[in-house]
């Protein structure tokens, strides 16, 4: 039998003054950098996305500080509940879900509108992070002990796969990858693993499986030029306008793809582009270099952590973060198909922002709450 030590008890003003406050001021540098790129986006406009992002990441602050306050211990015994409520969220989607722009991804509560896709990114760190926290080294790589974690993750991207949210699947497909391996999966499974991915991947494109505007969105990112004026202009126009900044950028609100208005979906997807175009090679250079230390902080803070759940936990959340920059700033350079990915912290949107922040309260719980340990029964305190 296992149980938890907590340490000293804390009070609040103890606690914040643990906060990763370096982590805190580099996720501020980035949203200050999306407040930017909005402003420049509505030539020169506060409205109608700049301030809202700004408020919104105020807000998300004050949920990310909430997060951090809260017992390791806690976050643990609300791991598999959180889990399943997000799970029988995504399964009434099809039934209660609400139409938006062609996909089934919402649910209205009260007023208000949530995507449990979102919910499911917290939930699937918090229930694979509890189960491997119950598991021995040896039982990593069993096979029995393979199956939990697989339908843990493989039903949740089934039921997102077919709202549809093909990016939203494979991003959740890939966090729980990168979690099971960092639990001790043995190489060899591991790579048995990739080549079931890669055939999976092939016959969802030989069987027809995949949606046929799935299927253009694979063979625009192979041949963009096939159909410029059409499925192909997206990429082209991110593209142009990335090469277009050169070294140093056109300058702020001076870039012709965002101001001309060729570029679509600025205020979302293709943010990168113009921050790229109007910042050039070193200003970009410079935004993915703030998400490389977020990365590494992250990272560092999982491996303080004492507690089993905490490291898988921290790992989760980066493991989400980091796919959120490698997808959207590869698919707007053309190193990765179109899937709607937003850029983390930059892009315009509440929810996205919202699930981010609430994942780096989790991370910034197990740097508050680092020195909790786990014993055993009959261990010698």
């Amino acid at each position: 039998m296992a149980i938890i030590l907590p340490g000293r008890r804390r009070g609040v003003r103890d606690k914040l003054s643990r906060l990763h406050w370096p982590l805190i001021i580099l996720l501020t540098m980035i949203a200050g950098a999306g407040v930017v790129t909005l402003y420049s986006v509505a030539e020169g406009n506060w409205e109608p996305w700049a301030i809202k992002h700004g408020l919104r990441y105020l807000a998300a602050l004050g949920i990310l500080t909430g997060v951090a306050m809260v017992p390791i211990r806690y976050w643990m015994a609300l791991a598999y509940p959180t889990y399943f409520a997000a799970l029988l969220a995504l399964a009434l989607v099809p039934f209660i879900g609400e139409v938006n722009m062609g996909a089934r991804r919402w649910i209205e509560f009260g007023g208000l509108q949530f995507q449990p896709s979102e919910a499911m990114k917290i939930g699937l760190v918090l229930g694979l992070a509890r189960y491997y926290h119950s598991l021995r080294a040896e039982q990593v790589s069993h096979i029995l002990y393979l199956i939990p974690p697989a339908l843990m993750v493989g039903a949740p991207v089934g039921l997102i796969f077919i709202q549809p949210d093909l990016g939203t699947a494979l991003l959740l497909a890939a966090t729980g990858a990168i979690m099971i391996f960092v639990a001790g999966l043995s190489w060899r499974i591991g790579f048995l693993g990739i080549l079931g991915g890669v055939a999976a991947g092939y016959a969802a494109y030989r069987f027809d499986i995949l949606k046929e505007y799935q299927l253009r969105r694979i063979t625009t990112f192979l041949d963009p030029e096939r159909d410029p004026l059409g499925q192909g202009y997206h990429l082209l126009q991110s593209k142009t306008g990335i090469g277009s900044g050169g070294l140093t950028g056109k300058g702020f609100m001076e870039g012709t793809q965002a101001q001309l208005k060729f570029l679509p979906e600025m205020q979302t997807d293709f943010i990168f582009t113009v921050f790229g175009e109007e910042f050039g090679f070193v200003g970009a250079i410079g935004l993915l270099l703030v998400y490389l230390a977020v990365i590494f902080v992250g990272l560092s803070i999982a491996m303080q952590a004492k507690l089993h759940f905490a490291r898988m936990m921290a790992v989760g959340v980066v493991a989400t973060f980091t796919l959120y920059v490698l997808i959207n700033t590869g698919m707007v350079m053309g190193l990765a198909p179109v899937v709607g990915v937003p850029l983390p912290l930059v892009s315009y949107g509440g929810t996205v922002m919202l699930t981010i922040m609430a994942g780096f309260g989790l991370v910034m719980s197990a740097h508050v709450h680092r020195d909790q340990d786990m014993y055993r029964s009959g261990d010698s305190l």
